[in-house]
């Protein structure tokens, strides 16, 4: 009985004993989970060489001075190839239902002949300061542009732009005075002042071409980020449209530390899931139901129309781009009435879809001529157009939607314009930007809204930065 006794105190201190340590083990376990759960997933950041040959040892990190150059040669060579065009007659009645007019592509092309003066032009394109460097093999080309002048105890901002296709560095030279010198031009307080940075995305314009296979908006979001650590900047805000949405996005899933805000003027978020299509379902008939505003019922219905007949009428370029570019691009870096009428025809239906109705595409109600061809000039002297539609092959063999899964958790802010391809409402946005400090219905505009719509981006980009500096 002694013995008995013995053992069961034994036995009831080792319990007391080991039961505190595992639930203590247990808590600690739980802790730890949950702590795991709240770390935020960031993208891989990795590495890549993209130039020529084998990867060289030590790169040049210099930023060297460049500047926009032409010469008689290019441009008799173009005028040359501009009077050789043949066109097929447009059917009647057709507009811009069959793509581009011929009949106004002919009228186009007579202006770029005879009126359009690229010197004139490369003499604006060189009025900021442009550069190139180094990174991972290729040569990257960039405007920098500051604030002229800078008030005592004014705090000026890193901004980063970046374009997409069929745009370019370019894009943004109507909406930089209005970011570098706000004041100038009638925009206000003088509170939120940046410095541009305009990358001009490898195999686009003056950016050297990926020589390797791969190159994707992963590297080209690295890439940005390196260009941004040898201008010495350690944080700043980025911003982009199109592709430059992409590319900014995976910035702030990749070095969220660096970013301090995203803003986007286009959202790439794939609808997936049944709750997702029940959402769209429900939306039709009782949109509060599931969190969707009036504007964006108006902008989401009819659901088909708007999200699959228009973007399946609008995205046959994609599929080219994404299964054999070099095939189409041949002709397109041959002959630059082709070339003009390939990317012209976006800035048409993209700018807004009912230009499908009028006979010139109604590009000159919103841009010039001169605005246009500068563009395509950027793609014809660089021989960029074969590279750029690259892009989209080398984009697409990655599963774009895997990426969603890392989210977004840095400020951002989402300028949604009524004409864009697709409209993406704030309750999907929020799931995916869990960090989204402003999130505005722009009255007006479309695809290219820094080209269109210059002093709606800038202000809203300005009242972005704004909250996220008084968080």
């Amino acid at each position: 009985t002694i013995l008995h006794l013995h053992r069961s105190f034994e036995f009831s201190q080792k319990k007391g004993v080991l039961i505190p340590a595992a639930a203590l083990g247990v808590g600690g376990m739980l802790v730890c989970w949950m702590m795991s759960r709240r770390k935020i997933k960031t993208l891989e950041m990795g590495d890549g060489w993209w130039g020529a040959g084998e990867k060289k040892l030590k790169e040049d990190e210099r930023i060297r001075p460049f500047q926009i150059e032409t010469s008689d040669k290019e441009i008799q060579d173009l005028h040359h190839r501009l009077e050789q065009a043949r066109y097929a007659p447009p059917l009647e009645g057709a507009a811009f239902h069959y793509g581009f007019n011929s009949d106004y592509l002919q009228k186009v092309v007579a202006y770029w002949r005879n009126r359009f003066d690229w010197r004139k032009q490369v003499e604006m394109l060189n009025k900021y300061p442009h550069f190139q460097t180094t990174i991972e093999g290729i040569d990257i080309h960039f405007l920098h542009a500051k604030p002229p002048h800078i008030s005592p105890g004014q705090t000026v901002y890193p901004l980063l732009m970046v374009h997409g296709w069929p745009g370019s560095f370019y894009e943004f030279y109507k909406i930089i005075p209005l970011l570098t010198e706000p004041a100038q031009h009638g925009l206000g307080e003088l509170d939120v002042v940046f410095e541009v940075i305009c990358p001009s995305i490898p195999g686009y314009g003056f950016s050297e071409a990926p020589h390797q296979k791969g190159f994707d908006t992963v590297a080209t979001a690295r890439i940005f980020h390196k260009l941004m650590k040898r201008l010495g900047f350690k944080e700043y805000y980025i911003q982009g449209g199109d592709w430059g949405a992409q590319i900014t996005t995976h910035m702030a899933q990749m070095l969220p530390q660096s970013v301090k805000g995203l803003h986007l003027n286009m959202v790439f978020i794939t609808p997936s899931g049944l709750g997702r299509y029940i959402s769209v379902m429900i939306g039709a008939y009782a949109p509060w139901l599931v969190g969707l505003t009036r504007e964006d019922a108006r902008r989401m219905y009819p659901f088909l129309q708007k999200n699959v007949y228009y973007l399946l009428r609008e995205s046959g370029y994609l599929h080219i781009q994404a299964t054999k570019p070099d095939t189409a691009g041949c002709g397109l870096n041959d002959s630059p009435v082709g070339l003009a009428a390939y990317i012209l025809e976006k800035f048409s239906t993209w700018t807004n879809s009912s230009f499908v109705q009028k006979d010139d595409g109604g590009l000159e109600s919103k841009y010039s001529l001169d605005e246009l061809l500068t563009n395509v000039m950027i793609y014809w002297v660089t021989s960029s157009i074969v590279s750029s539609m690259r892009f989209y092959k080398e984009n697409f063999a990655r599963n774009l939607t895997d990426l969603q899964r890392y989210g977004v958790h840095v400020p951002t802010g989402i300028a949604a314009f009524p004409e864009e391809l697709a409209h993406t409402p704030r309750v999907w946005v929020k799931k995916y930007f869990t960090n989204l400090v402003s999130y505005t219905y722009m009255p007006r505009g479309g695809h290219f809204a820094a080209f269109e719509e210059p002093r709606l981006l800038a202000q809203d980009i300005r009242q972005f930065v704004r909250k996220v500096e008084h968080l």
